[in-house]
């Protein structure tokens, strides 16, 4: 193995330690090296045999990903995204989901004292990082969301609160004032929601708009349904007569759309919607959703480089990383301006 090594390093122009770090995903390498080197794999035909690596490093080769749901789209598209990139890790990714249930979630991280996993990528909704780091106490750990970790395990993360605070500022400015909020969840310890509330508030207290109680929604769930539940209860009430909507999840706002049709609202002339998460099925709704697209592919990357870095180099002192990834506002046909607006 040590003299293919050879050939890859010679062929790339880099050393040994730069190729067995770029085979094993560990170490910082540049981009454009990493690519070199990857291309110089290809064109030999390396393939390292990682199970007997792992085996020797005491290692298993296979990490865990927990997660809310499933069902979720968003949830979805980022465990793919995780599952494609760990793959050129030569990873294998064990995936459950916890439903926001605290004990399913300290379950799975008790799992990690049998080490079936070298280290675990969780999005905790009801265990905050005291918790999550106190149960996985024999691997890497590192947290998908909003949750601040308090420097006890690395974190990959949107700014909510810029996110929501941008989305609903682009609703001010396009000309509405009553602006429903759709998506708080006090009934959990929902970091993510609460975030995304106080972006909501935050540009409508710069803007000179009222924040109404009225026009604060919770819901059960971020799933279409609940969408369309808490649209109803809007359009129910006479304290609230929205012009706009910004729901904290795409499925919410899709909800929210299937009822406005229903009660022969026009969107976005009587009514402006915006979503959050970019799943596929809002650039296919009737018209195209609104919605604050996060940046997934670096989500999944920069989440998997963090736990490498733990797994290869346990030792290397360097502090836990708060990463906060880019995300940018997908206007479409829900939030087109008033007549005269803009």
């Amino acid at each position: 193995m040590s003299s293919r090594l050879k050939d890859v390093a010679a062929l790339a122009g880099v050393s040994v330690r730069t190729v067995s770090n770029v085979v094993s995903g560990s170490g910082h390498v540049a981009e454009a090296t990493r690519q070199r080197v990857q291309q110089a794999l290809d064109e030999l035909g390396y393939r390292p045999n990682l199970a007997a690596r792992n085996l020797r490093a005491g290692r298993t080769g296979l990490i865990g990903l927990v997660v809310p749901e499933l069902y979720s789209p968003y949830f979805g598209e980022l465990a793919s995204l995780i599952v494609e990139a760990a793959q050129q890790r030569s990873w294998t990714v064990i995936i459950d989901q916890t439903f926001g249930d605290a004990e399913a979630e300290r379950r799975l991280l008790d799992g990690t004292q049998g080490r079936l996993v070298d280290g675990l990528i969780i999005s905790p909704w009801a265990l905050g990082p005291e918790e999550v780091t106190t149960h996985a106490r024999n691997a890497p750990v590192v947290l998908l969301g909003e949750r601040p970790p308090r420097g006890l395990a690395d974190r990959v993360a949107v700014d909510n609160v810029l996110a929501a605070d941008e989305a609903t500022t682009h609703l001010l400015e396009s000309g509405r004032r009553r602006i429903a909020a759709i998506g708080l969840q006090p009934h959990l310890r929902n970091g993510t929601a609460d975030q995304r509330l106080t972006g909501y508030r935050t540009a409508l207290r710069r803007a000179g708009a009222a924040v109404d109680d009225a026009l604060e929604r919770p819901v059960r769930e971020l799933h279409r349904e609940d969408g369309a539940q808490a649209m109803a209860a809007l359009l129910d009430d006479p304290s609230a007569a929205p012009d706009a909507v910004f729901a904290f999840t795409d499925e919410l706002a899709l909800g929210a759309l299937h009822v406005a049709h229903e009660r022969g609202l026009r969107v976005p002339e009587d009514l402006a919607v915006v979503g959050f998460d970019d799943i596929e099925d809002g650039r296919y709704a009737q018209p195209t959703l609104t919605t604050v697209a996060p940046d997934k592919q670096q989500l999944a990357e920069r989440a998997l480089q963090c736990l490498a870095d733990r797994i290869y180099s346990p030792d290397n002192g360097v502090p836990p990383l708060d990463i906060v990834v880019p995300h940018r506002l997908e206007v479409r046909g829900s939030s087109a301006p008033k007549a005269g607006e803009w």
